[in-house]
């Protein structure tokens, strides 16, 4: 089997709301701004989804990434390693790998929240 090339580290750049990948969930806007390896793991992914109303992007589940969730629009609960948390706006979760968690919109407003997850 041939050898394949070391993935190539993320760049030092800014990517915003315009040039981040334009992609979907479910049907709601997904944006990733940044996914691949850094110059110190593996792997890294920083993006962001709008969930409507009463919306999940998917069951509660688990990975072997670590992951933080920022809240900066809308209300909702995020469950988080078997507790279950009301929040808003400057609300930020932090969940070990492979620990359940999940995210639901409760709100009448559409709910924006910001996403990171990596792998050492």
């Amino acid at each position: 089997m041939p050898e394949l090339p070391a993935p190539v580290a993320l760049p030092n750049v800014v990517t915003d709301a315009l040039t981040a990948a334009q992609l979907e969930e479910n049907g709601m806007p997904l944006k990733i701004y940044f996914n691949g390896p850094t110059d110190q793991l593996k792997g890294m992914i920083a993006g962001s989804l709008l969930l409507d109303p009463g919306a999940s992007p998917h069951p509660p589940h688990q990975h072997p990434e670590e992951e933080f969730m920022l809240i900066t629009q809308g209300t909702g609960e995020i469950l988080v390693d078997g507790a279950t948390y009301q929040v808003g706006p400057g609300a930020m979760m932090y969940c070990a790998g492979n620990k359940t968690h999940g995210i639901w919109n409760t709100g009448s407003e559409k709910m924006l929240f910001y996403f990171w997850k990596w792998l050492a």
